[in-house]
């Protein structure tokens, strides 16, 4: 979902500078030596670096590529923003200071890494002074949010992320990353990850000494977490093959041969280009739940019905109308468990993995980004602009670079032709560009574009150039976690019916007790 790019530092999600190993900061009005730097989340460059895009061009892809044309992919939208939450769990946010302020550089380090660690849910543990306040009196269990009553419908507790404040006025949420309160539908996958941990914890033997609990409880989440991303998760946005290779043979472009244990860097391609394809997958409205069925929960609403994009409705937490229905974001028989299937067509399948975004990224809501009141409709509020914009900033690598640099490695990509950029298959329409502007743009295609179309020639799954780069970006991230799949090839989930199966259906199974009533709980 949405990042900024506008200033040092925004008051929202996103950041401008990016301190690059070798490169020092890069991206803000002037670059400045990494001695000056303060941010000690390191990013690192996979490949060279680019040419920046004129803006008149980007501009015009921009709005190509918010024009509205979309098509349904085979993948259920709860992937969707599984991915954003990953995403946060990955990219550390210079804006945010939801870890605490006043920390040393080698605690944040410690406290926001990118790994798949879920540091995004416990902050830097129950014992931090700073991170007390997102866990229940024991420290053992992550604290859990209330809704607020809505005609008939009680306040349920668990249903939303905690919140703080009082009286009647909406609540910002009290978690780790705010991020995570972007939207409606993240904010429902951070509280169902609560949810999973703090069953994980009941379910602890009796044994297990109290002081103990929490790591243990700890451990058995994120591997659990990494195992699903790896078997679930990444084979559905990924060619399969590129999966199997890279957690079989290993890694081939991005910190080949680095030391296990030490922390990774995030490459900027990752972040800032590959790993947006999200941004593709987002639908204009959704079949939410009983009482906002048949697409009547819009994106527009689900931005509304959370705190930093929104205003929760005016309500203090989230009301208890807006509960996820997960039985219409993810599908359930594929565990065999028809008795989960929703009500007929009220399903949701993201959109197709393309360069083509739904009409209302083209004008973000201010919150989501720290916009200010002039950004309304302006190019400055369009989601394509901004990723196209923050890749100029930091001089990317165009995807046919990237592409030669793989080659060159040993990676077997089939590199895009002039003609496939252009045409795609049903994705944006670039014959709004002169022939000079065409020209620049197919010879040095922005990564972030030439990842959607690779997706988009390949039946809504990345490959490549883009697939490479999201494979190999969470390998590293599961090798460096202090608890790792990668580094424990020999580990096995240990929940769930079946044995060596555990994808987010399984999940949110455990985490909801396996009861329809707490999976679906406005019922259909």
């Amino acid at each position: 979902m949405p990042d900024g790019t506008r200033g040092q530092r925004e008051r929202g999600h996103g950041q401008e500078q990016y301190v690059i190993e070798g490169e020092g900061s890069v991206g803000a009005d002037r670059a400045v030596s990494a001695a000056e730097a303060a941010p000690p989340f390191r990013f690192s460059r996979v490949g060279p670096r680019g040419k920046r895009l004129d803006s008149r061009v980007r501009s015009k892809v921009a709005r190509a590529m918010t024009t509205g044309r979309q098509r349904d992919g085979r993948i259920p939208a709860g992937y969707t923003y599984l991915g954003q939450f990953v995403d946060h769990d990955l990219t550390f946010d210079a804006t945010t200071v939801a870890l605490g302020e006043n920390i040393t550089p080698a605690d944040l380090l410690q406290g926001r890494s990118p790994t798949l660690d879920l540091d995004s849910l416990y902050g830097f543990g129950p014992d931090d002074e700073v991170s007390q306040k997102f866990y229940a009196d024991d420290r053992t269990h992550l604290e859990v949010g209330t809704t607020t009553r809505i005609g008939n419908l009680v306040a349920r507790e668990g249903f939303d992320v905690p919140r703080v404040g009082t009286g009647t006025r909406p609540r910002r949420a009290n978690i780790p990353d705010p991020r995570n309160d972007e939207n409606l539908a993240v904010a429902q996958h951070h509280a169902a990850f609560i949810r999973f941990h703090n069953r994980v914890v009941d379910k602890l033997p009796a044994s297990v000494p109290a002081a103990d609990r929490f790591q243990r409880a700890r451990r058995v989440v994120v591997l659990h977490y990494q195992w699903m991303l790896k078997t679930d998760y990444l084979p559905r946005i990924v060619d399969p093959a590129i999966v199997t290779d890279v957690f079989t043979n290993g890694r081939r472009v991005f910190e080949v041969g680095a030391d296990p244990f030490a922390m990774p860097t995030m490459p900027v391609e990752f972040s800032v280009g590959a790993f947006r394809l999200g941004h593709s997958m987002i639908r204009e409205s959704y079949d939410w739940n009983a009482e906002f069925p048949d697409g009547a929960g819009s994106l527009f609403l689900l931005f509304d019905f959370s705190r930093t994009s929104g205003t929760l409705g005016g309500f203090p937490t989230l009301p208890s109308n807006w509960i996820a229905d997960w039985r219409r974001l993810y599908r359930f028989s594929q565990i065999d468990r028809p008795d989960l299937d929703p009500p007929a067509g009220e399903f949701n399948n993201a959109r197709r993995i393309d360069t083509a975004l739904v009409d209302p990224l083209a004008d973000l809501p201010l919150g989501s980004f720290g916009g200010e009141d002039g950004d309304a409709g302006t190019l400055r509020a369009n989601l394509a602009f901004r990723n196209l914009t923050r890749a100029a900033m930091l001089r990317l690598a165009s995807g046919q670079q990237l592409a030669d640099f793989m080659t060159a490695r040993g990676v077997p990509i089939a590199k895009l032709t002039a003609d496939q950029i252009r045409d795609g298959l049903n994705g944006a329409d670039l014959s709004a560009l002169t022939p000079a502007q065409l020209t620049a743009f197919l010879t040095d295609t922005p990564l972030w574009f030439y990842v959607l179309r690779e997706a988009e020639l390949n039946n809504g799954r990345l490959t490549g150039v883009g697939g490479r780069l999201v494979v190999e970006t969470f390998h590293r991230a599961m090798e460096g976690s202090r608890n790792s799949i990668v580094r424990n090839p020999a580990w096995r989930p240990r929940i769930g019916p079946v044995a060596e199966r555990f994808g987010m259906v399984d999940l949110l199974v455990f985490a909801f007790q396996n009861k329809k009533s707490l999976l679906a709980p406005l019922g259909d």
